[in-house]
């Protein structure tokens, strides 16, 4: 195993505007230098613009974060695109075009019918001709403003951003990519990692000293890269289910044994954090008021692993009941309680779609 290093870093003082609205300055990075959890812009400030666009990437780096998260999928030519998914009929305009109609197929995902449009069944260039839009119009309607103005970026594009950012910023912008559906990836002869780590390779960042994570829902994955970076892995848990190379190689175990005190010291074998989802930490009851926390971060650090947990958002919809404003759905509830929550359990960062709302919490906890 390579030796990694585990760093954060401080912000930078910027003044923003987006939607309409002035937001104000965020603190200097001489207020918290490599002080208190990361924040991790999720999809981009995906509350704010249509996830996973070069727009959303570039805001949640101006409002603090200290990393932004591509998700990684390819095309039929074997580019690496950012996407959440790759079926991206929700999250694209390509449902609207015609001369793409015949390209719309039911496909099996890690064991899941799925039908709409796949990445893996378009060039790069016909990818480019699409536009994305927001994929939760419900809850983010302002987001809507955005949809068909931005383009679907590759892995490069994200980076050529982070690095242009840093220069501007005046600090380093992370990148945390995460590599989606590896086994069915694999599969179909479009493996994502050898090429991740030939990109990573060529723009320098295959280093310890590099900013820069890469996480997996997988393990095999995982530990097959283990090999070749000497980035720090994080291994995703999600609160049910297994991994789906587990679920294809018929091994029984779950994601809730990954996360006993036996399992974590096995994920650290070859991996260097967790990345939890919150309901692990601090579980909700069935009427979604919160329970006692659990001991997963302690047992994580006790196995010396670095904790980073998912997903933090402001709206009621996705807020523990315990901190609703009211019954709206889309209206923003008390998140800064349920951060001050999260963060005296000690863990070390979070992915937010309101990287903003996470800084300001990161500040004055």
């Amino acid at each position: 195993m390579f030796p990694k290093r585990i760093r954060t870093r401080g912000l930078a003082t910027v003044v923003l505007v987006f939607a309409g609205a002035v937001v104000a300055s965020l603190p200097s990075a001489s207020a918290h230098d490599d002080k208190g959890p990361i924040v991790i812009g999720h999809r981009g400030a995906s509350a704010y613009r249509p996830e996973h666009t070069l727009a959303a990437y570039e805001l949640a780096a101006r409002m603090g974060a200290d990393f932004i998260e591509p998700d990684l999928v390819p095309t039929k030519d074997g580019k690496l695109v950012t996407r959440h998914e790759n079926e991206i009929g929700g999250t694209t305009n390509v449902g609207t075009l015609p001369e793409f109609a015949d390209r719309k197929k039911t496909k099996t995902i890690d064991g899941v019918a799925i039908t709409g449009w796949f990445t893996e069944d378009f060039t790069l260039a016909e990818l480019k001709t699409l536009r994305a839009k927001e994929r939760i119009p419900a809850i983010r309607p302002r987001n809507t403003l955005y949809d068909g103005r931005f383009e679907i970026p590759t892995l490069q594009e994200v980076i050529d951003l982070s690095k242009r950012l840093s220069r501007e910023l005046h600090r380093e912008i992370g990148i945390y990519p995460e590599t989606k559906h590896p086994t069915y990836f694999k599969s179909i002869g479009l493996a994502l990692e050898p090429k991740l780590v030939d990109t990573l390779n060529r723009n320098g960042l295959n280093r310890s000293s590099a900013k820069v994570y890469v996480q997996s829902f997988e393990v095999a994955n995982l530990k097959e890269l283990n090999r070749s970076l000497r980035v720090p892995i994080v291994q995703l848990v999600n609160g049910s289910g297994a991994p789906y190379d587990f679920i294809a190689a018929g091994d029984k175990r779950t994601y809730a044994d990954l996360v006993t005190p036996a399992g974590l010291r096995e994920v650290r074998s070859y991996a260097d954090g967790v990345g939890l989802t919150k309901d692990l930490i601090i579980p909700r009851d069935a009427g979604g008021f919160l329970k006692a926390p659990t001991t997963v971060v302690k047992d994580a650090h006790k196995a010396g692993l670095i904790v980073h947990s998912w997903t933090f958002r402001n709206e009621n919809s996705f807020l523990p009941a315990d901190f609703r404003s009211s019954t709206d759905p889309a209206a923003y509830g008390r998140a800064f309680e349920e951060y001050d929550l999260f963060f005296k359990q000690g863990i070390d960062g979070v992915f937010a779609d309101n990287p903003d709302t996470a800084v300001e919490a990161k500040v004055k906890r």
